[in-house]
């Protein structure tokens, strides 16, 4: 059985969310992000961006629910929404970063057997059909 393919207004719906990743310091921010909860002043240090142009960029990722927010006392700490944006920030790491850190930390534990000859104790039971390299 075969995938369907993409409709058009699919297609343009997913354009739509990718618009949220092809700017340059909101990639930073995510990449960051990913990495756990941080407050304003740790992501301008980590990533340099000016206070001025991070609450501009934090202000856009939280209008399209890319971030989510908590607050303790007078700190903001910023954090993901879901486990999506952490898994597509991770592949575009993967695909179009050439980081090799990246791409050992983005292989999921359960698919980490396909480099070896023989899958985990935990997967003997099931049939596999196909390594994913």
């Amino acid at each position: 059985m075969s995938e369907p393919h993409l409709t058009k207004e699919a297609a343009a719906a997913a354009t739509e969310k990718l618009k949220v990743f092809v700017q340059p310091q909101r990639l930073m921010i995510l990449s960051l992000l990913r990495l756990g909860e941080r407050t304003v002043t740790e992501i301008e240090t980590a990533t340099g961006i000016s206070q001025p142009a991070l609450s501009q960029q934090l202000a856009a990722l939280r209008r399209v629910e890319v971030v989510g927010t908590r607050r303790k006392g007078k700190q903001i700490f910023y954090r993901l929404a879901h486990e999506k944006i952490a898994a597509c920030i991770r592949n575009i790491n993967v695909l179009l970063c050439d980081t090799p850190s990246e791409s050992q930390a983005a292989t999921p534990p359960e698919l980490s057997y396909a480099r070896h000859s023989s899958p985990p104790l935990s997967h003997t039971g099931a049939a596999i059909f196909a390594k994913i390299l």
